[in-house]
């Protein structure tokens, strides 16, 4: 059964951006805070992004402020990764993910804590070459 499903990664030149959507399926509706999380080889999945979606509120992690940028299209199910000035360190493999909090500051503790998050994506590969 499919939750999520992301798209939009691929190969891209340090330096350049790439936008990274995630869509839910309808059963995920319930869910309130929407992540970002990645994962190279070898190392643990780390989170990257989320968003409380009743609010907009939004947080992330320190590696990524400033360059990336989450958002959401409610009308279309969506939650977007805006990924620019991309660097080579930037390369894993990108998931989304979904969960239902109690109150909006869960949403933000959970940015580091990835096993909170009930439903998953199957992922998205994007690759920056220096």
């Amino acid at each position: 059964q499919v939750h999520l499903v992301e798209s939009g990664g691929g190969s891209v030149q340090a330096g350049g951006s790439v936008r990274l959507s995630c869509r839910s399926a309808r059963y995920v509706l319930s869910t309130n805070c929407l992540g970002w999380f990645r994962q190279a080889p070898g190392k643990e999945r780390e989170g990257i992004a989320v968003i409380y979606t009743p609010e907009g509120t939004t947080d992330y992690d320190d590696s990524v402020k400033g360059r990336f940028t989450i958002s959401q299209n409610n009308a279309k199910n969506t939650v977007f990764l805006e990924m620019n000035s991309l660097k080579p360190e930037d390369t894993s493999m990108y998931y989304c993910a979904a969960d239902r909090v109690a109150f909006p500051a869960d949403c933000s503790r959970n940015l580091h804590t990835p096993r909170n998050f009930e439903y998953w994506g199957q992922g998205t590969q994007v690759t920056v070459s220096s």
